[in-house]
């Protein structure tokens, strides 16, 4: 095999020639793009963020009083201590607020709070953080309002501190897997509740949030043995096939996290009353397992099973009672026929009379046709028809009538949806985009000065022909620093910074005796 030049590579082992065309493709995919590519993505980042952010965002609800409404807390303006024990002043903002004064800062999302007004504006905030979209009271403008009093009717929780559930998880939700269940609220943090607070399934029955973690490898491998064996039907060898989750890969198991054993699945319910509030209103605990509550579901597995098995030895000394006394009766029945027979008549116009307690059937208490509470400690979660199930009757009713959201169901208030919303074109399309808007308004764009913008569009448009061409014809990609050189062209500033060298360059000439050229040009202070 004869030598080959020195620095050149074997023929099978040279690396591909890198092409004109190869280097411009990858320029053009990386760094160009076309008007009508930039076009399209700015009109789907608009219609991105109004389906993220559809409402108006014009007013705040302070005015509107207490309502039950999305909140959000700034923790730039109120950053939580270090230590949970440390004096700290919650707030939370509205809506419009977290966007229109808060934009900026690092907010947390804690949902729906109820009977909660407000507090942009008021003494939980700086002077310097003003609410920017109410009117301010003294100058009766816009903006610029702070030092108000706060509602005194807001009830904070931990969730203002960026912490959610019994954990107390510093919440980041782009780390959150699964799924996290918010209570009904029977209670505040102060009463023994918990404030509408926000659960991990797995810390709602003892195990914690991230139970799952050290579950998921012998769930795995049970589903493996057990799951998909199957045995053809001809008497041949059994075949076993993975399951469909493994299928799929593994990064779609790490983000399906599953419930705990004991827990009811998302469609079985439609609210959760954890333990927090069941422990601060035990009167409730009698309403789980009947119509419209699911059986309890214990924050332990060891309450649960002593709690089941006192539960039915009590009620198996019930039914033994009621045998009992059933035998007696049917004893004394054999050896008195005659009694019965009265008893029956007696009965029978007792019947045809009208009892006047049946037309007040508030007044008997539905309780004592229930059975007995479970013991431990447990939450309850409820079906829609929950608030149908409950006793009204006077002893019961001050109990539900303190919680309102037991009588009847609630309604959030919602603010109106944003312009791009209300359009005859639809939410989240692209009528509303820049755009459409710049189209708008250069239809009402005065007669001769639209003409006048069309002839100088024109004009641009000829004048850039040639840049665009010599590009097309090389395939190079145009670059930023080629567009801006050129319209420095356009604009003549290339020109004034020659004329302004051959100014120099003359002056310079003049006195230093003929000598001319670029070269000898210094440059001096003041220019």
């Amino acid at each position: 095999m004869a030598d080959q030049p020195a620095g050149s590579a074997a023929p099978g082992n040279a690396p591909p020639a890198k092409t004109r065309s190869d280097s411009f493709t990858s320029q053009q995919s990386t760094e160009s793009q076309t008007a009508a590519d930039f076009i399209r993505s700015q009109m789907q980042l608009e219609a991105d963020a109004r389906e993220a952010m559809p409402y108006s965002i014009d007013n705040c609800t302070k005015p509107l009083g207490s309502l039950r409404q999305n909140v959000f807390a700034c923790l730039t303006c109120n950053p939580p201590p270090a230590s949970p024990t440390d004096p700290f002043e919650p707030a939370g903002v509205c809506y419009s607020c977290s966007v229109q004064c808060h934009g900026e800062h690092e907010l947390v999302e804690i949902f729906q709070k109820r009977n909660f007004t407000c507090d942009c504006g008021t003494t939980r905030f700086q002077p310097d953080q003003p609410c920017t979209i109410r009117v301010n009271t003294a100058t009766n403008a816009k903006g610029d309002v702070h030092s108000e009093a706060p509602a005194t009717d807001n009830k904070y929780n931990h969730n203002f501190r960026n912490l959610f559930c019994s954990c107390a998880v510093d919440y980041k939700p782009q780390e959150q897997k699964g799924t996290m269940f918010q209570c009904l609220g029977l209670g505040t943090a102060e009463s023994g509740g918990c404030g509408e607070d926000w659960y991990h399934p797995g810390c709602l029955v003892g195990l914690g949030p991230k139970w799952y973690e050290s579950m998921t490898p012998a769930k795995k491998e049970t589903e493996n043995k057990t799951s998909l064996e199957s045995i053809a039907e001809d008497g041949g060898d059994s075949t076993t096939q993975p399951p469909a989750a493994l299928q799929a890969g593994d990064e779609e198991d790490d983000n399906d996290v599953p419930l705990p054993d004991g827990f009811p699945a998302e469609d079985e319910f439609e609210h959760l009353i954890c333990y927090k509030c069941v422990e601060a209103n035990p009167w409730i605990k009698q309403y789980a397992g009947t119509d419209g509550f699911l059986p309890p579901v214990y924050f332990s597995m060891e309450e649960g099973t002593s709690s089941a098995a006192t539960t039915s030895q009590k009620r198996k000394l019930e039914e033994e009672d009621t045998i009992s006394e059933g035998s007696v009766s049917s004893k004394r029945i054999k050896q008195d026929p005659v009694a019965v027979a009265t008893a029956t008549h007696e009965m029978d116009e007792t019947k045809s009379k009208p009892d006047p307690t049946d037309t007040v059937t508030i007044s008997s208490c539905k309780l004592k046709s229930l059975p007995a509470a479970h013991l431990g400690k447990y939450s309850l979660f409820v079906k829609p028809s929950f608030r149908e199930q409950f006793c009204r009757c006077p002893s019961c009713f001050p109990q539900l009538s303190a919680h309102p959201q037991l009588l009847e169901e609630e309604e959030p208030y919602e603010p109106p949806l944003s312009d791009g919303e209300n359009s005859d074109a639809g939410g989240s399309g692209s009528a509303n985009s820049l755009l459409e808007r710049g189209e708008s308004a250069l239809k009402n764009v005065d007669r001769v000065r639209a003409i006048e913008g069309v002839m100088a569009y024109n004009h641009l448009k000829e004048q850039l022909k040639p840049f665009f061409q010599q590009f097309a014809e090389s395939g190079q990609a145009i670059s930023a620093e080629d567009i801006k050189g050129y319209f420095a062209k356009l604009r003549g500033d290339e020109q004034a910074i020659k004329q302004a060298g051959a100014d120099a360059a003359a002056s310079g000439g003049g006195e230093g005796g003929g000598s001319s050229g670029a070269g000898d040009r210094k440059e001096q202070s003041g220019y």
